[in-house]
C-alpha cells in the first residue's frame, strides 16, 4: 500500500511540476530583437555606402544615406512597446492548487478509494471473523458478516490457492448467500486438489441440485447415481437424489428415494412428517393419488361486492369433529365460482391424511391481508358435515362474515 500511494504522490509532484516549469516561461523579447537587428542593418548598409563611394560606383552618397534613415525610421513602431514584466512564482500558486483539488477529485470519483478502504478493513478483521465462524458458543455471522468474511477469503485464496479448507468454506459462504456461481467454482476448485473427497463431493452436488439450469441437474443425477453405488444408505445422498428426481419430473425415482429415507430415520424423528407430505405431493404430480376432494367454491352477492384487492383464499378441511384441519389450501383470489382438487399432498400432518377420513366439513375463507388466523370481518363459508369415500365432490358458498 506504502508504494501503491508513493505512486500516486510522485505523479501529482511530477505534474505539478509540468506545470509550474510550462507557465514560468518568460515571452522572447520579439521587438528588441527586432530593433538590434535594424541597427546592425543599418551599420552595415553604411559602410558598403563608404566603400561603393570610395570605389566610384555611386556619385550621391548622401541621398542614399537619407533614404537609408528614412527605411530605418518606418519600421520603428509609433506606439510605446509594452514593458517587459517578470511573473512571479506565487502566481501559479491557485493554478497548482486547483490541480491538486481536480486530481484528488477525479480519484475519488473513479479511483474506487471507498472500496479500497473496505477492502483492507476486511483483511484486518478477518482472522477476527474467523474465529468467529469456527466458535460454537460465539455469536452467529449476520448475511453482512458473511459476506465480508467471503471477500477475505477469496483475498487470501489469491496467496493460497492451494488451501482445500478455505475453497470448501468460500463455497458453503456461496451457499448461504444464495450464490451458487461462487459456491460451484469453490467446490470445483477444491475437488481439483481432493477429488476422492466425499464430504466436498456432497457439497457440490447439492450445490447442482439447487440449480436452476437443467443440465446442472443432469449432472447431478449421474453423480448421484454413482455416489449411491458406494453408500447407498446415506440419507443425505438419497435427500439429494429425491429431489433432483423430483425437479426432473421423475417422480417414481423421487417417491422411491423417500421411501427409502423414511426407512432409515430414527423413531420420530421430525423430519418424517416433511418426507411424508413430499411424497404425497409427488404422487399427486404423478396422477398416482386415488384419494381425492373435488370442490366449487362460490361467492354470494353481498360477498362479490367486498371483495379486497390482495385477499388471499384458504381452504381447509376437518373432519367435522376437530377443529384442527386435515387438510389446508391456500390461494389468491381469482375469478368466482373456483374448481380445485385437494389430497394427501394437503395434509397437516402424516398420520391425519384425508384418504383415512370418513366424514368431513370444508371450510372456505377469505383473508383480507393474507393472514392465516381468521380475522373478523373475514368472508366464510361453511359446508355441512358429509360423508366422505374418497372421490367426493362438494360445493360450498362464501355468504357471511367472520363475526
Amino acid at each position: 500500500m506504502s508504494v501503491f500511494w508513493l505512486t500516486l504522490l510522485l505523479l501529482l509532484l511530477a505534474a505539478a511540476a509540468l506545470f509550474v516549469f510550462a507557465g514560468w516561461q518568460r515571452q522572447p523579447q520579439q521587438q528588441t530583437d527586432r530593433d538590434k537587428l535594424n541597427t546592425t542593418f543599418y551599420h552595415q548598409r553604411l559602410r558598403e555606402l563608404e566603400q561603393d563611394e570610395s570605389e566610384g560606383l555611386i556619385a550621391s552618397r548622401q541621398d542614399m544615406v537619407a533614404e537609408l534613415q528614412q527605411t530605418l525610421l518606418s519600421d520603428i513602431p509609433q506606439e510605446d512597446r509594452p514593458s517587459a514584466h517578470s511573473l512571479s512564482r506565487w502566481v501559479l500558486l491557485p493554478g497548482v492548487l486547483l490541480l491538486v483539488v481536480v486530481s484528488a477529485g477525479f480519484y475519488l470519483k473513479t479511483g474506487g478509494l471507498l472500496q479500497l478502504m473496505q477492502w483492507k478493513q476486511v483483511q484486518d478483521d478477518l482472522p477476527a471473523l474467523r474465529a468467529q465462524l469456527m466458535d460454537p458458543d460465539a455469536r452467529p455471522l449476520t448475511m453482512a458478516q458473511l459476506s465480508e468474511l467471503g471477500l477475505g477469503i477469496r483475498s487470501a485464496l489469491q496467496r493460497e490457492p492451494q488451501n482445500v479448507n478455505d475453497w470448501m468454506l468460500l463455497g458453503r459462504i456461496g451457499m448461504v448467500l444464495n450464490d451458487g456461481q461462487t459456491a460451484r467454482q469453490a467446490f470445483e476448485k477444491a475437488l481439483r486438489l481432493q477429488p476422492e473427497n466425499r464430504q466436498l463431493k456432497l457439497n457440490y452436488v447439492e450445490v447442482l441440485v439447487r440449480s436452476p439450469d437443467p443440465q446442472d441437474n443432469r449432472e447431478a443425477s449421474v453423480m448421484l447415481h454413482d455416489m449411491l453405488q458406494q453408500d447407498g444408505n446415506n440419507i443425505a445422498l438419497l435427500g439429494l437424489d429425491a429431489v433432483n428426481a423430483y425437479a426432473q419430473q421423475q417422480y417414481d425415482r423421487a417417491i422411491g428415494a423417500w421411501q427409502k429415507m423414511l426407512t432409515l430415520l430414527p423413531e420420530n424423528d421430525k423430519r418424517a412428517a416433511m418426507i411424508q407430505r413430499s411424497i404425497e405431493q409427488a404422487r399427486t404430480q404423478a396422477g398416482q393419488q386415488a384419494n381425492q376432494l373435488s370442490l366449487r367454491v362460490s361467492l354470494a352477492a353481498d360477498a362479490k361486492k367486498m371483495l379486497p384487492a390482495g385477499g388471499v383464499l384458504y381452504i381447509s378441511v376437518s373432519d367435522g369433529v376437530s377443529p384442527v384441519p386435515v387438510a389446508v389450501k391456500k390461494m389468491p383470489l381469482s375469478h368466482f365460482p373456483l374448481s380445485l382438487t385437494l389430497d394427501d399432498s394437503n395434509a397437516m400432518m402424516p398420520e391425519r391424511l384425508l384418504s383415512a377420513q370418513h366424514q368431513i366439513q370444508v371450510r372456505a375463507r377469505i383473508s383480507r391481508d393474507g393472514s392465516a388466523n381468521p380475522q373478523p370481518g373475514d368472508w366464510i363459508g361453511i359446508s355441512a358435515i358429509t360423508p366422505f369415500d374418497g372421490h367426493q365432490q362438494l360445493a360450498v358458498e362464501i355468504n357471511q362474515q367472520q363475526p
